[in-house]
């Protein structure tokens, strides 16, 4: 196992850019690496965008953002209202969407659906990402799910009891009309980050996955 750090001296990486098709995604997906990046590069800049939400998850995505972009520079959270389970086919004004963020924001690192989630929206904004930035590392997370798409991952982010709790905690907070859910459970949560924790052997015991399908050296 390589351990490679992001950034020189933790001074390049700037801007991040998050996508999420719903509410809870990209706190699900990738959380964890969010609050370690606030944790080792003070200051950053965070594109926060979640495409599709109700009014009541609105609010609670608003909360959830705020609880884990804290300490960080300046960042924006918009959420969308595209309509729910049917992306494949309101796929021109999304691609629009992307086209003008495209113009606006040239991010050091982005978090997106993975290619081969087997939800058809994820899989929109994972294609969609790809076909707007061809000039920036795309890290895919992954959302355990009833489909049993997890797959294997190659780039892991470690992280220790601290992180997990807190990433765990924020999400179960946040996100009470979830609750009822019958995945919506810390334990379905660490019980991922725990196993992606031993496959790549962290030494805070977790970790989160994503695929890297290119990266430059």
């Amino acid at each position: 196992m390589i351990e490679l750090e992001l950034g020189r001296g933790k001074t390049s990486l700037k801007t991040v850019l998050c996508l999420g098709a719903h509410c809870d995604d990209i706190e699900i997906g990738c959380g964890g690496a969010i609050l370690k990046l606030l944790q080792e590069h003070r200051g950053l800049k965070f594109h926060w965008l979640v495409f599709s939400g109700t009014p009541e998850r609105k609010k609670e995505a608003q909360r959830a953002a705020g609880m884990f972009l804290k300490g960080s520079r300046n960042s924006s959270i918009e959420i969308m209202d595209f309509r729910d389970s049917y992306f494949p086919y309101e796929g021109a004004p999304i691609k629009g969407r992307f086209q003008a963020l495209t113009s606006k924001v040239s991010p050091d690192l982005i978090f997106t659906h993975c290619r081969h989630d087997l939800h058809q929206d994820h899989r929109t904004i994972s294609e969609l990402t790809w076909n707007a930035f061809r000039n920036h590392l795309i890290l895919e997370y992954e959302i355990p799910k009833y489909d049993g798409d997890l797959g294997q991952p190659n780039v892991f982010f470690g992280l220790d009891e601290r992180l997990c709790s807190r990433k765990i905690k924020n999400i179960l907070s946040a996100f009470r009309s979830q609750s009822k859910k019958h995945w919506f459970t810390e334990d379905t949560f660490r019980a991922l980050l725990r196993l992606r924790g031993v496959e790549s052997n962290a030494p805070g015991k977790y970790a989160e996955a994503f695929y890297c399908r290119k990266a430059l050296f």
